[in-house]
């Protein structure tokens, strides 16, 4: 049974520094535009605007001000849109071998959400939750500028890792090789549009089904021209940009 009789409230972050112009909103707006589109309510912040302070490492949220932190900034503001949401999407491109550090920021700052204590679920240690609701599902929507699909493997397993700490779905990503290059392609005559396509689907998916067809987030990632093409391509770009800027 979907989620789709219910209004499902969706967060999401994205935490391009490029915002709306990068290649991660690419593939996000389409992916939040079909979630829209199957009835549910769409919150989305750039964290590049928000002011997120370091997590302090005290656990004065667990043990001086329980589920309060001491930092008075914007999580002060996101903290019951969190408990409020159905779904959690973390929108970030990969930035060596990971997300990019507001993202982390952001997440660290998670830890309010939980409690000192220890319990064992499915025989691992972890932290129970302080909350009585809050997203049951979360999706990673990631972008990267080299051609292979492991680029983003230790990415994917982090989520993954976050997912069990915070004792929700993890439910699938939509993950596009380099991404920016897209709107060229499209330019250039070649054919990209379905992979736009396919991200409105996974949200409309998502929503209604409360589950994305792993053929449609195949189209997401899908090969567009050959590796070798690929690069060189971006190897003459940026070496175009290199001479104008010299003759400068």
């Amino acid at each position: 049974m979907g989620m789709e009789g219910n209004k499902v409230k969706v967060l999401a972050f994205n935490s391009s520094p490029n915002m709306e112009k990068g290649g991660t909103s690419l593939v996000l707006t389409p992916f939040l535009d079909g979630m829209k589109r199957a009835g549910a309510e769409v919150d989305l912040f750039f964290v590049r605007k928000l002011d997120i302070k370091p997590c302090l490492g005290d656990f004065a949220c667990w043990l001086k001000t329980p589920g309060q932190c001491v930092h008075k900034d914007d999580m002060q503001m996101l903290y019951p849109r969190l408990a409020a949401s159905d779904i959690l999407v973390l929108a970030t491109p990969v930035y060596v071998d990971g997300m990019t550090g507001t993202m982390k920021m952001l997440i660290d700052r998670f830890v309010p959400l939980g409690q000192p204590f220890i319990e064992i679920r499915d025989g691992h240690c972890r932290h129970p939750s302080r909350r009585d609701s809050g997203p049951g599902k979360v999706v990673l929507v990631s972008v990267c500028g080299f051609t292979e699909m492991d680029n983003f493997d230790p990415l994917l397993m982090h989520v993954r890792a976050i997912c069990k700490n915070m004792d929700c779905e993890f439910a699938g990503a939509l993950l596009r090789p380099y991404a920016a290059v897209l709107p060229h392609f499209k330019e250039m005559g070649i054919h990209v549009d379905d992979i736009f396509e396919a991200a409105r689907n996974a949200g409309h998916q998502l929503v209604r089904d409360g589950k994305m067809a792993s053929e449609t987030l195949a189209t997401v990632s899908r090969e567009v021209v050959p590796q070798e093409t690929y690069v060189q391509g971006a190897n003459a770009h940026f070496q175009q940009v290199l001479n104008s800027l010299e003759s400068k």
